[in-house]
């Protein structure tokens, strides 16, 4: 808390905005315990950004260089230098294709993946057959390997992984953790779980305020 001259408690200082990056075939409605949870650590509305998008489309042609837009549109809405992003399953691959190669290492502060195919998934192969973004999340894929590359967390930016050993999405689950971050395990949740798990909620508010 701020105070001011005379004493009285000012406002306080504002929080470097998050912006929220779903899963496939998701939308931005599933943030709804996480947000209010952040709320609840002091975050205002107007802090907190949830954007939506085509989860079927390519990660590095198209939807890294969306994100990146939005990124640029939130912080000039707030007027930060940086913003924070937290990103659920396919949103990872996006959040950190736009951190990686399209300038979000400059711009992005705390980088946070929940259960994210960092180094792909089996179970993508059941869409990939039609769907890019599937294809973009099987083991091997030219997205997957690209982050896996050299440093798969460059830069200045603060990354975090929560994964659970018992999502039946992420195949292995050992496809989540990166090297050269915090890597959290749930304990056995649901791929989806994770995203309303109050402990999980605790630790992604507290890595953002590391």
């Amino acid at each position: 808390m701020h105070w001011s001259a005379a004493g009285a408690p000012g406002p306080a200082a504002p929080r470097v905005p998050v912006v929220l990056v779903h899963g496939y075939n998701a939308d931005p409605g599933v943030w709804g315990a996480l947000r209010e949870d952040l709320k609840a650590a002091g975050y205002a509305d107007s802090e907190l950004f949830s954007w939506g998008y085509d989860t079927h489309r390519s990660v590095n042609e198209v939807l890294a260089g969306q994100l990146g837009a939005y990124a640029e549109q939130v912080r000039r809405q707030t007027g930060a230098a940086r913003v924070d992003i937290v990103a659920h399953s396919l949103g990872s691959l996006v959040a950190r294709w736009y951190v990686s190669f399209g300038g979000g290492a400059a711009t992005v502060n705390h980088l946070v993946s929940l259960a994210g195919p960092n180094h792909g998934t089996s179970t993508a192969w059941a869409c990939a057959l039609w769907d890019q973004a599937c294809r973009d999340m099987t083991p091997g894929s030219y997205v997957v390997k690209s982050l896996a590359g050299g440093d798969e967390t460059p830069g200045a930016v603060k990354y975090a992984t929560f994964w659970s050993n018992c999502d039946e999405v992420i195949n292995p689950d050992a496809s989540v953790p990166l090297a050269g971050a915090v890597n959290t395990p749930v304990g056995c949740l649901k791929h989806n779980d994770l995203l309303g798990d109050d402990a999980t909620s605790a630790g992604i508010c507290a890595f953002l305020a590391s």
